[in-house]
């Protein structure tokens, strides 16, 4: 077992690219993108098959070691207050995982 952080992001799937990026460029090179989540937030139902006129939302997760936090959160605060979405961190634990980046 193996103390981590664990980050949730929900962008604009138009932008989503830029968060990969982001966290590409921080050293997370392991996450998962879930394409066109559905959801409600403080603005409302966002994206899917419940209003067709909304932008579609993308939900990205990603585990990393404690020590890159700092960094990640200084290079995406710009771009998800840019573009819009929301993020979490919160501590998690890796189990027969190889190795968390």
């Amino acid at each position: 077992m193996q103390a981590v952080k664990r980050i949730e992001i929900v962008s604009d799937s138009v932008e989503s690219h830029k968060i990969i990026k982001v966290l590409e460029k921080v050293g997370v090179l392991n996450y998962t993108v879930i394409r066109n989540v559905v959801g409600k937030g403080v603005s409302g139902t966002n994206s899917g098959d419940l209003d067709m006129s909304m932008l579609e939302n993308d939900y990205v997760i990603a585990f990393f070691l404690e020590d890159k936090t700092k960094t990640l959160v200084e290079k995406l605060k710009p771009v998800t207050k840019k573009f819009g979405g929301v993020c979490y961190i919160s501590d998690a634990v890796a189990i027969n995982a190889a190795s968390a980046t």
